[in-house]
């Protein structure tokens, strides 16, 4: 039993959704999953399990940031044996041509994190998404019809920064979107040799200021949802 998950043995899937906000967690159980059990609550950080066309799907919460995806990474990958992890987080856009409400495939992961500069020193380590995963994501989503963009994102330590332009380098070097968990989640796949990929959703614009509301990411970004899930199964 882990520390901060503190489910049992068996309690959790090979394959797991990892929504930040554990509201999203427990609409994703509710609404997707058949015959979901509650297996976590510990912080109000909640984790389910249940079958999603015939198959055993878990989804847990993570809290947000990278030190707070990082514990539940680590133990569900070395604790709980979880094979496969998908992120379903949300994102704010950095171009104009990425609109609220899209769906956005991270390929890769950049980040003004120190998490890697304590693991690699000097060295720089380039978080990257397993392929398989984000090909089947990739060909789901165009067969539904949701034009989805894939490209590098940015996993940010810092919601409010000091330089409010400060998201306009990564832009200017191809970034799609800024979130906060995703270059934590591939760092720690690689380490373990698991199955990693973040689908995100865009709920706001750092270039034109739209946003959704808190309700709205907790019960309505179901494409994204769907699209993990199935991925998830494939």
């Amino acid at each position: 039993m882990s520390i901060h998950i503190g489910a049992k043995e068996g309690d959790i899937a090979e394959v797991v959704l990892l929504p930040g906000d554990p509201l999203r967690a427990k609409f994703v159980a509710e609404t997707f999953l058949e015959n979901p059990v509650l297996y976590t609550s510990i912080r109000n950080i909640l984790g389910y399990t249940g079958t999603y066309k015939g198959k055993r799907v878990s989804v847990q919460g993570t809290g947000m940031g990278i030190p707070s995806i990082s514990i539940y990474v680590n133990e569900l990958f070395k604790e709980y044996g979880v094979k496969r992890a998908i992120r379903i987080g949300t994102a704010g856009a950095l171009h104009k041509d990425v609109k609220i409400r899209d769906l956005v495939l991270a390929m890769s992961a950049c980040t003004d994190s120190g998490a890697n500069n304590i693991r690699f020193g000097s060295r720089n380590f380039a978080p990257t998404a397993t392929f398989s995963l984000l090909k089947t994501a990739w060909d789901i989503a165009v067969s539904k019809g949701w034009q989805p963009k894939a490209g590098a994102v940015v996993s940010s330590d810092m919601f409010y920064t000091e330089d409010p332009d400060e998201w306009k380098l990564w832009a200017k070097f191809g970034c799609l979107a800024m979130e906060m968990e995703c270059a934590e989640l591939y760092t720690l796949a690689a380490k373990f040799g698991r199955e990693a990929l973040c689908i995100l959703t865009i709920s706001d614009s750092l270039v034109t200021g739209e946003a959704t509301t808190a309700e709205e990411r907790q019960n309505t970004f179901t494409r994204m949802m769907e699209t993990a899930l199935e991925t998830a199964i494939s």
